[in-house]
């Protein structure tokens, strides 16, 4: 068999940082102010972006409501990195494989993220935001953006997601698709995930080549 040059893609909340009860939280209080009607929102907008999740508000002075109690709630937060994440990237690095964050949060976001931690943009040789994209999950374009932008193929990708349009996103995209519970711990099992782990705990670069079916590094 033909080897290929492989990626690693990785989504942020809930992968690499733990926000995503934090998040689930802000949306359940958010829905109860600001109703969409929407059943299990907090849940459904989980892998979208903000443009995605904007687009259920259709009152004006709701939606401004939105955006800027979420902009003082992400001001505020902390994000804590996973450590086995830290080092399955760090270890990834040292590898000689490529990754790129993909995720659907925004540049704002961002800033802030590594104003406090700012050591974890250097794993990543590639960041897609959710303003880099058009279509939101589980749409690939994040996905296939993000194997460009490291110079791989989709094909040739392994994608780290917990969410499930994350993870119907990456297959998508033709990638390989390793899932973690972080999110949602029983629906995750049920998705057409390569290979699901509780966590990174024990996950190596041999793990990681494993999934990837045999593609090699550069």
């Amino acid at each position: 068999m033909e080897k290929k040059q492989i990626g690693a893609l990785f989504d942020l909340d809930g992968v690499v940082i733990d926000t995503e009860g934090v998040y689930s939280r802000f949306w359940v209080d958010i829905e109860q102010k600001y109703p969409t009607g929407i059943p299990d929102f907090a849940v459904k907008i989980k892998g979208t972006n903000l443009a995605s999740i904007m687009s259920h508000y259709t009152d004006p002075e709701a939606k401004e409501a939105v955006l800027k109690a979420l902009a003082r709630f992400e001001h505020t937060m902390t994000y804590e990195i996973f450590p086995e994440a830290e080092r399955l990237l760090r270890e990834l690095r040292e590898a000689g494989v490529p990754c790129a964050m993909v995720t659907s949060s925004g540049e704002m976001k961002l800033q802030r993220l590594f104003a406090q931690q700012p050591h974890l943009r250097g794993y990543f040789d590639a960041i897609v935001s959710g303003e880099m994209v058009q279509h939101s999950k589980p749409h690939p374009e994040c996905f296939l953006k993000g194997a460009e932008m490291i110079g791989r193929r989709a094909e040739d990708c392994v994608v780290f997601e917990d969410s499930l349009l994350g993870v119907e996103a990456g297959k998508a995209a033709g990638a390989k698709v390793v899932a973690l519970p972080t999110t949602f711990p029983e629906a995750i099992r049920t998705t057409a995930a390569d290979l699901i782990i509780d966590s990174f705990a024990g996950f190596t670069v041999g793990d990681f080549l494993a999934v990837a079916g045999g593609l090699a590094r550069d």
